[in-house]
């Protein structure tokens, strides 16, 4: 049922409620108790870490083996609508709308932070700062931001795109758990699954604002000399959240389709000035390996849980992002649902894992191989005037020490200290503020349409309402720790939402397979019968 007035016209009453009195407690817990919840966090994630870094460890991978048998299945040639449906967007549209949902402020933040991290030290190398060091290095980072968090992404999207578009339900969390409880998906049980998305949601949105508007600090910082503290990064969340606002009112084919599409081009801008004036040849040769060394490693990484030594690396690095991963995952994969109506089961997964994925570890090669080849190349000038090797004395090392925020600026400035220099670091700034702002506007968006039981275009009011929320959690996790409550309330966010993606998985194997049973494969010239359930009930 939907409400036909006031404030909840045209959403999910139940869903609506309880999602703001979880939302409101927490912003009003941690702006009134700022110390015990960011003591309350820690506990809570320290737990989750010690007890079940296994489960966030197995699950990871077996989403990721799900999407590739599935894409090599029978049911590959279905398609995410009708049959004779047709893709909304380009594939360049696409594409560049994908990246920018999926990574973003994120890829920009840790992209030279994390591989100058492991090039220091990591439980798979005995000694730090040597060549050795910096390749394993890039592959730890290509393993966190390679197939695996695309794989969920692909797990969430494809469900609500194929139960949405091929099923004719509606287009939110709920819907994919249809094969396993009919109807009852508009009861209490849909109520708390839809509930779950948005918990995970607007804390995942909120994890990347965090990291996002601490890049801006630094940067503004870098240009113009902005002061860096909690303040002035509640006033850059208060403003660039009214941006986005603003574009999230103009709607998905508007507002988040532009600014995607400049993002990419701002992207392509950076990556060409750091091919141009970094060590190409190292960068090209280093991008061809990486893929290569990745491949190599990546069943192994994918099932390592440091059993023996049982460190807490693995818990603050790749359990910290295959959390944060699965926190977006309502998010990311509803706003690629959104924009992949009319492409193939096969398509979907092959576009999704694979394309975001080359280009995101392309990033990670220009930025961190080139702040890696300038510490592992430093020389200085001796006594007696001879310059000598001063491996981890570039600077880099140094400013992810004192501030991971400004290693960004620190490697700019290393490549060109003049004009070109400050005009790639005003770039790199517009650019996080970009990637901000669409993650921003698209989690609202996503939110809103799971409230309103898949309504592509959600009341306005709505819209403002929960974008006013993203803005808030966020601000409460600056006030309740900075960057180390982001991280934990990421860890929290996913664990109950994990479940959730689990019940969705056999929901899609389940309605795939009741489409097309082992002895009826799809062919061409073979239609598909759809059989359409019964719809939402119409509001009263």
């Amino acid at each position: 049922m939907l409400g036909k007035d006031g404030l909840l016209k045209g959403m999910s009453p139940a869903a609506t409620i309880s999602s703001m009195i979880i939302v409101t407690l927490f912003v009003m817990g941690g702006a009134f108790f700022p110390e015990a919840a960011a003591t309350l966090f820690d506990g809570i994630s320290g737990a989750l870490l010690t007890h079940f870094k296994w489960y966030y460890i197995a699950i990871l991978s077996l989403m990721l083996v799900f999407c590739v048998v599935l894409a090599f299945s029978r049911f590959g040639s279905l398609r995410l609508g009708a049959d004779d449906s047709r893709p909304e967007y380009s594939l360049g549209t696409w594409f560049a709308m994908l990246f920018s949902a999926g990574m973003g402020t994120g890829l920009v933040f840790w992209a030279i932070a994390e591989p100058i991290y492991h090039f220091q030290s990591n439980p798979f190398i005995t000694e730090g700062m040597t060549p050795e060091a910096a390749e394993v290095a890039m592959r730890l980072t290509f393993f966190h931001w390679g197939l695996h968090p695309w794989a969920i992404y692909v797990v969430v999207g494809l469900s609500l795109a194929y139960f949405s578009y091929r099923k004719g339900l509606p287009l939110t969390i709920r819907s994919a758990l249809y094969p396993l409880i009919g109807q009852r998906i508009y009861g209490w049980m849909g109520h708390t699954v839809d509930t779950l998305a948005v918990f995970g949601t607007i804390f995942g949105v909120a994890t990347s604002l965090g990291f996002g508007v601490s890049q801006i600090n630094t940067g503004l910082n870098h240009l113009f000399g902005m002061e860096i503290g909690t303040s002035s990064q509640l006033i850059l969340i208060a403003v660039i959240s009214l941006i986005a606002t603003v574009s999230v009112l103009s709607g998905l084919g508007r507002g988040v389709k532009w600014l995607s599409v400049i993002n990419m081009w701002l992207s392509a801008v950076i990556l060409l000035f750091l091919l141009c004036y970094g060590p190409t040849r190292y960068l090209l040769l280093s991008y061809v390996q990486g893929l290569g060394d990745y491949l190599t490693h990546v069943v192994g990484l994918s099932t390592w849980t440091d059993a023996t030594k049982d460190s807490q690396w693995q818990s603050w690095w790749t359990v910290f992002y295959w959390a944060w991963w699965m926190s977006w995952s309502p998010f990311v994969g509803m706003f690629i649902a959104r924009i992949s109506k009319g492409r193939t089961v096969r398509e979907f997964i092959c576009g999704v894992m694979l394309v975001p994925t080359l280009l995101g570890l392309l990033w990670l090669t220009l930025f961190g191989g080139t702040a890696l080849y300038l510490e592992l190349n430093h020389t200085v000038t001796n006594a007696a005037g001879e310059a000598v090797a001063a491996v981890g004395q570039a600077g880099i090392v140094t400013a992810v020490a004192d501030d991971v925020t400004s290693s960004l600026y620190a490697t700019l400035e290393l490549l060109d200290g003049g004009t070109m220099g400050t005009l790639a670091s005003v770039l790199a700034t517009l650019l996080v503020a970009l990637y901000f702002i669409t993650s921003a506007d698209s989690g609202t968006l996503v939110v809103t349409t799971i409230l309103s039981l898949g309504n592509e275009h959600p009341p306005r009011g709505q819209r403002v309402l929960w974008g006013v929320a993203v803005a808030a959690v966020a601000a409460i996790l600056m006030l309740a720790g900075g960057l180390k409550a982001v991280q934990t309330a990421a860890i929290i966010a996913a664990f109950p939402f994990s479940f959730v993606i689990l019940v969705m998985m056999w929901g899609l194997y389940r309605g795939l397979h009741e489409e097309v049973p082992v002895t009826q494969p799809v062919t061409v010239d073979t239609p598909v019968t759809i059989e359409v359930p019964v719809k939402v009930p119409p509001a009263s």
